[in-house]
This record gives C-alpha cells, structure tokens and sequence, in this order.
C-alpha cells in the first residue's frame, strides 16, 4: 500500500528549482511531468543536502 506523502514541500521545491534553472519550464509546462528525471534527482540530492546542513546546524 502507498501513501501519497509529500517528503519536500512546494515552496522548498520551487526554490530548489529556481537554483538549478527548471522553474521556468515547470511554471510554463503547468507541472512537473517534462521534467527530466535526472532534475528531479538533483532536486532531491539538494534538499537532502539542505536537511543534513539544518541538522548539523541544530
């Protein structure tokens, strides 16, 4: 069974994409869905480095 939980929030999302220029595409295209995969992989590898870094930090 799957949950359908979102682990990065929008507005993380967004910021993150806006730093590795596709946030122009998504807003353009209405979604996520002509994102390459290796983006969203680097969305994902960032957000991971930003969680390690708030959590050294705390």
């Amino acid at each position: 069974m799957s949950t359908n939980r979102k682990l990065i929030s929008d507005k993380l999302r967004e910021e993150i994409a806006k730093e590795l220029g596709v946030y122009d595409q998504v807003k353009q295209d209405g979604g996520w869905g002509n994102v390459p995969s290796k983006t969203c992989g680097n969305i994902v590898t960032k957000a991971i480095e930003i969680a390690n870094r708030t959590a050294e930090n705390s």
